[in-house]
């Protein structure tokens, strides 16, 4: 148990339970040790992934397909099964222990008041009665009543929905999940253990929950679609078959089952899966710990990124760099006065910590204080002290300004020191004690202040800053900083940086007078935003979001909540304040944001790994179920048996997928896979389909009704069809070019090859070829097959040039556009 003190020494001090007292209330159970189910189960993740709707399916078809005798087609569907199960399983057992280490990662600690002093512990020793004392950002842990507070305002949302901030005073009752936001206080745990509502959410927060992305939402899409399609196949294919041969027999009606059920394509879903996982991974090895499975997604769709200066373009410690009298005080009469004002606050800051430690300052007696505040941008402390007695002011020189005493110049160096990317303060006095409230209570700035002096504070760049800013560029990613500081310091630290010289910097000031419109512009145009509000910067967020942006905020502190609510990804310190680790879907462990280039660009390479193997599941799903209805409509035998489409699924997109993911490089994707790839899916499937049937139905004519062999030349055909398609997903060369850009690796191609010459070895070898009921055909088919491949990828690749589903949604989308006034629908 640490002991530390931040007990104001103007306070009267309060003595809290001791030793044997809380011993004594934690016997007796009023401890707040709850017991908490970090996330399901590793049975429970077995059972689920093990017993999906499909998977059932595929168990009792395992089930029949064994009972007939027919081990081979049953292992080859079990292996399905196992398949799904174990990814699954591996994926979600790796997102519990991820789980359970966050929970450890972001635990707050409490500090509590025993025996006189203040100690820091784990909640789970807080026992009723305690006193627990909170600041700034620091959570409520417990359930109490207030006994002493300091200018203490609390943010509710978590529990109400409301983010207005709720001022505390002595006997007000405060309620765990909320977090202190301004000021500090001491409060009395009344209710903890299971009855603290601290405890409902802690476990709600920590529970595993199945957040689908946008892109997994897709998926599930298709295959709901695909499950709807096969259900109406499968009834079409029953009735074709009663009318042509009064049904199949029980053995081919099992195989026939096999085949249709697999055209669901499950392991899609699988894929999506195991590939942001392995990007999560990956993430946190770059110092990115995901907090929420859809923050992989949103790493790959992010093209803004807003972030204050303080503890990402700059480290997070202040050091003074002068000190500029403004009256008849000297330097050193000036830093005594600084250091005892950082010292005298009770709600600090940095600056505070930096004025107190750097001008050795001693605590003064507090007669009244205003706490610093990102709104306000300034500070006050009445001090009833005879070396200190006034009232004195810290806040930014532009907003102190107009409340100083007339004859006041310090311009010049002010904006000397600002376009050097110092953060300047103006230090000013008043000898009495002026009301620092208004009739309404609320906070208002005195007049007729005396301004002592002007200090300037340097930050230091981030060694990686530069660096980290130019691979933003490259991943095409644009930056925005936001910041509370001076706009011309920040903007100077910017170019420092690496940002542009030419950025446009703005304060807000000017941003509270536009309007949404005009502020959509501003936020779009501008690089530094300086002197802004939270409000501001939430509303900054939302702006760029109106317009299409996609947009990450980096904050750490409490100031930075609001517009972390409004991101698309919140991204929060380690060493941030608990109140923004809690709503962050990120959290940089390393305290640098030179750890997101890469995990933005590991998002934006799954993202265009999994844009290939959409289309590759799709495309083959699309094509075996045309070919089996375009048989049934011709009243042919069922082309396709399960060791057939093991096979075709296993060379054509097992082993492919899994490469593509791996070889995989960043690059921009369309929001909507599924409907960007329809383009490439729809011609493909079409026209294999088309090629394959009339292999099928052509062989099945000139050999007599020989069904084993038709089959096995339609399953060369599409075999073939299907690796040559790997190459037009990625060209390799300008020839290959046409629904896809140029890739220029050859590495799938070769791959493409490979799979081609284990498929002939499987033909070649007569313990492969009977497993997989294959047929070694005559040359002279094996010379017509060639040509129908030949003939197929001419047309798909003229098919995919001309891009008819393009121009038909261009021509739908511009009917549909309204028709401006005074235009003929002619025109």
């Amino acid at each position: 148990m640490a002991t530390v003190d931040r007990i104001p020494t103007s306070a009267p001090r309060l003595a809290g339970l001791s030793e044997a007292e809380v011993e004594l209330r934690r016997g007796r159970g009023e401890g707040n040790v709850v017991p908490l189910d970090s996330s399901r189960s590793y049975r429970r993740i077995l059972f689920q992934n093990a017993f999906s709707f499909i998977n059932t399916l595929l168990f009792a078809i395992v089930i029949l397909l064994l009972v007939l005798g027919l081990v081979g087609d049953a292992l080859l569907t079990a292996s399905l099964v196992v398949a799904n199960v174990v990814v699954g399983v591996i994926q979600e057992a790796r997102a519990k222990r991820q789980l359970d280490r966050i929970a450890l990662l972001t635990r707050p600690s409490a500090s509590v008041i025993r025996d006189g002093r203040e100690h820091t512990i784990d909640p789970a020793a807080i026992v009723r009665d305690d006193l627990l004392v909170v600041g700034p950002g620091e959570q409520i842990l417990v359930d109490g009543r207030i006994v002493e507070a300091h200018e203490m305002t609390v943010d509710e949302s978590l529990l109400t929905g409301e983010s207005d901030l709720i001022p505390k005073r002595v006997g007000d009752t405060v309620h765990s999940g909320s977090f202190c936001m301004a000021g500090s206080g001491i409060y009395e745990a009344q209710l903890v253990g299971a009855e603290s509502v601290a405890q409902r959410i802690t476990a709600q927060a920590r529970e595993f929950r199945d957040v689908k992305t946008p892109l997994q939402r897709e998926v599930g899409l298709a295959l709901r679609v695909m499950l709807v399609l096969v259900a109406a196949l499968t009834l079409q294919v029953a009735g074709a078959y009663r009318q042509v041969y009064h049904g199949l027999p029980l053995v081919e009606s099992v195989q026939a089952a096999a085949v249709l059920v697999s055209l669901v394509p499950q392991g899609l879903s699988f894929m999506v899966t195991l590939n942001y996982a392995m990007a999560a991974v990956r993430m946190a090895g770059k110092g990115a710990l995901i907090q929420r499975m859809n923050a992989v997604e949103s790493t790959s769709n992010i093209d803004v990124l807003c972030l204050d200066k303080t503890g990402t373009l700059t480290s997070n410690q202040l050091q003074i760099d002068a000190i500029q009298p403004l009256d008849s005080a000297d330097v050193d009469e000036l830093r005594r006065l600084l250091g005892d004002y950082g010292a005298s606050t009770t709600s600090g800051n940095r600056t505070t910590s930096t004025l107190a430690e750097a001008c050795a300052g001693r605590e003064r007696v507090v007669r009244d204080e205003v706490p610093f505040s990102s709104a306000r941008k300034w500070s006050a402390l009445a001090l009833d002290d005879p070396p200190m007695r006034g009232l004195y002011v810290l806040g930014a020189p532009e907003v102190l300004a107009p409340a100083l005493r007339s004859g006041a110049d310090f311009a010049a160096t002010v904006d000397a020191w600002t376009a050097r990317g110092l953060r300047v303060l103006l230090f000013a006095y008043r000898a009495d004690f002026p009301p620092l409230r208004d009739p309404a209570g609320d906070y208002r700035l005195p007049y007729e202040l005396i301004p002592l002096a002007l200090v300037s504070f340097s930050d230091v760049l981030r060694p990686e800053a530069q660096a980290t800013i130019e691979r933003f560029s490259q991943a095409g990613i644009a930056l925005k900083i936001i910041s509370g500081d001076n706009a011309d310091t920040v903007a100077a630290l910017a170019r420092q940086a690496g940002l542009s010289p030419r950025l446009r910097a703005v304060t807000g000031t000017t941003l509270a007078t536009l309007d949404p419109g005009a502020l959509d512009l501003v936020a779009n145009d501008a690089t530094v935003f300086g002197r802004v509000t939270p409000e501001q910067k939430a509303a900054l967020v939302e702006a760029l979001r109106r317009q299409g942006h996609y947009v990450a905020m980096i904050g750490d502190g409490v100031n930075d909540v609001p517009s972390l609510k409004q991101a698309d990804l919140a991204v929060a310190m380690r060493s941030g304040s608990p109140v923004a680790r809690s709503v962050a879907d990120v959290v940089l462990l390393g305290d640098s944001f030179g750890a997101l280039p890469a995990a933005f660009l590991e998002g934006q390479r799954i993202r265009k790994g999994m844009e290939d193997i959409i289309r590759l599941f799709l495309v083959r799903a699309l094509y075996v179920a045309l070919v089996i209805f375009g048989t049934s409509l011709a009243g042919a035998a069922f082309p396709i048996t399960p060791k057939h489409n093991a096979l075709l699924a296993t060379l054509t997109v097992g082993v492919p997928v899994f490469a593509l993911a791996a070889w995989a490089r960043p690059g921009l994707t369309p929001r909507r896979l599924l409907l960007s790839g329809a383009g490439f899916v729809v011609p493909a499937a079409a026209s294999i389909a088309a090629f394959g049937l009339i292999v099928y139905l052509f062989y099945l004519t000139i050999s007599g009704g020989d069904v084993p062999a038709a089959q096995s030349a339609l399953t060369t055909t599409t075999m073939l069809c299907g690796l040559v398609l790997i190459p037009f997903a990625q060209p390799p060369n300008a020839a290959w070019v046409a629904a896809n850009p140029l890739n220029g690796d050859w590495k799938p191609t070769i791959l493409a090859g490979l799979l081609l010459v284990v498929y002939g070895v499987v033909l070649g070898v007569p313990v492969l070829r009977g497993f997989y009921q294959l047929r070694v055909l005559p040359l002279t088919a094996y010379a017509i097959i060639g040509l129908a491949v030949v003939g197929w990828a001419t047309a798909v690749r003229f098919a995919w040039r001309i891009d008819l589903l393009g121009r038909g949604r261009a021509t739908w989308q511009r009917l549909r556009a309204p028709i401006p006034p005074g235009q003929s629908t002619r025109s």
